[in-house]
């Protein structure tokens, strides 16, 4: 393997490993499934879900990292099993080998939600240049879908390429790169500002929309809780799911990210620590959407609920519509998209950082090269989402590596540490360069809890699949952004196993 560099300090590794966790999701997908799903019924899931299963995986893929000082794959490659044959019957023979190809299928993972993340972090370079003069308009749903976007009116008419967010797409990815030239050294630097930054302009917008008119009612349907809505299997889903992703898990960043740190460096407070900022993130962040959106509904004489919207709505259609009716309407404009890039750009170079160091590992390549190579291919790959139908692929994609990709790697990982390598063995490890311990919770967590729910989450999600195709795309728009690219990920997962490099 070729030589790591570490953190500077362990500020830097906690503030990037809090960049990022905290992402675009913890704007515009927590507020809204929080309001979906029972508003204080569904905070007190996602804390049982933090604490039961987030920080253990969280925990796991720092001590992987810690351990082994090395990518997800390297670090993996030395979880072996043995499964041996039935006794008596010569055409069954032992199976040996290692779990190195789950941290391939991680890292590829990573690679396709890269894809198409970086893209909508293009759409937030383009929205913070629109916010100067409101170029959005008064019909900004309008604006987005057809003027901006180039919609179509299906999966399989791309119409034409939208030029503005290539070049946005472009310059965002020599900010990444830039960003992780010198990888920890210079992520470590930065971090200080894309950090910080958001959260400075996440507490003006939580102080503006509390004093605006209606943002009371906002915040009711934010905070209201619904206990029944306890007994709905799909708020655990989603509480889950929400938990996964905006930690960062499953995706080989965190296991990068820990193989940086120097000798004798916590990993249990610093799970702790960057959990609780993360999730403070989405209960702060759910502050500023919902007093805004109250702010809406009394301009627009409608219940809060109507005008609720997720994801790329909410950010691009409902927010620029709530910006317009606001006194110095440019200048937060301006600030919303700013803490939207800087939200995006942490998340979009440890999701770099996390293949990169994989690559590095591996085959040994120059850091330049790994970084350009990784950056051309993911961005030649970005342009399917900036055509007319570039909308309608990213929603496919991002549903199928959210609820198959990243289950099936905590599946994987839970399995080879908790019935390979050995929890209690991990757990031991983790402690004994810990200041605070874990205790034997962690060994069920990982074991029983974590894999069961995984699985159970994967029935759920492919049992949705086969009633009825996911959106109501086309079966084969399904096959090819879903099925077929979690085909691809684990073929090429075994064939970069399989492939000799330096490390083995």
């Amino acid at each position: 393997m070729v030589k790591r560099t570490h953190w500077d300090n362990r500020a830097a590794f906690v503030l990037a490993a809090i960049g990022s966790a905290i992402g675009l999701g913890n704007i515009w997908r927590f507020p809204y499934i929080c309001y979906k799903y029972g508003g204080g019924a569904f905070l007190f899931a996602y804390i049982i879900v933090l604490l039961i299963i987030g920080i253990p995986l969280l925990l796991l893929e720092f001590a992987i990292g810690r351990k082994y000082h090395a990518s997800a794959p390297a670090a993996l490659s030395n979880i072996k099993f043995n499964l041996t044959g039935i006794e008596g019957n010569e055409k069954c023979k032992s199976f040996k080998g290692n779990f190195e190809w789950a941290g391939w299928f991680a890292l590829i993972v990573a690679f396709i939600i890269t894809t198409y993340y970086s893209v909508v972090m293009g759409w937030s370079f383009n929205y913070f240049f629109y916010s100067f003069r409101l170029s959005w308009g008064t019909n900004t749903a309008a604006f987005f879908h057809h003027n901006f976007l180039g919609l179509t009116d299906n999966v399989f008419h791309f119409g034409k390429i939208q030029w503005p967010i290539v070049a946005a797409l472009f310059v965002c990815w020599l900010w990444i790169i830039y960003s992780i030239r010198r990888g920890a050294k210079s992520v470590g630097k930065i971090v200080y500002y894309t950090v910080t930054i958001p959260w400075l302009i996440l507490i003006i917008f939580v102080i503006r929309g509390l004093t605006l008119p209606g943002a009371a009612e906002g915040i009711r349907y934010y905070l209201t809780p619904k206990w029944k809505m306890l007994l709905n299997p799909d708020l655990w889903h989603a509480a889950l799911t929400q938990v996964f992703f905006s930690l960062s898990i499953g995706l080989g960043i965190m296991i990068a990210y820990a193989s940086f740190l120097p000798p004798k460096s916590d990993i249990v407070n610093n799970a702790l620590l960057i959990s609780l900022a993360n999730s403070a993130t989405s209960y702060v962040g759910g502050f500023a959407v919902f007093s805004t959106l109250g702010y809406y509904a009394h301009l627009s004489g409608v219940g809060v609920g109507q005008v609720m919207k997720s994801g790329p709505e909410l950010a691009f259609i409902t927010y620029p519509t709530i910006i317009n009716h606001l006194p110095f309407a440019p200048v937060f404009g301006i600030l919303f998209f700013l803490m939207l890039l800087t939200l995006a750009i942490d998340s979009a170079f440890s999701l770099v950082e996390g293949g990169v160091a994989g690559l590095r590992d591996k085959f040994g390549y120059n850091r330049v090269k790994a970084n350009i190579g990784y950056a051309i291919a993911a961005f030649v790959v970005g342009i399917l989402y900036t055509t007319g139908a570039g909308l309608y692929w990213l929603d496919i994609v991002d549903h199928f590596m959210n609820n198959f990709g990243l289950l099936l790697v905590v599946l994987f990982e839970t399995i080879a540490v908790g019935y390979f390598m050995g929890a209690d063995r991990m757990r031991k490890y983790a402690n004994s360069i810990s200041e605070m311990s874990m205790g034997k919770w962690w060994n069920i967590s990982i074991k029983y809890i974590l894999p069961i729910a995984a699985l159970i989450l994967l029935i759920f999600s492919f049992i949705e699949v086969i009633k009825a195709p996911y959106g109501g795309y086309p079966r084969l728009a399904e096959f090819l952004g879903g099925w077929l690219l979690l085909i691809i990920c684990f073929v090429g997962a075994f064939l970069l196993a399989k492939k000799k490099g330096r490390n083995v």
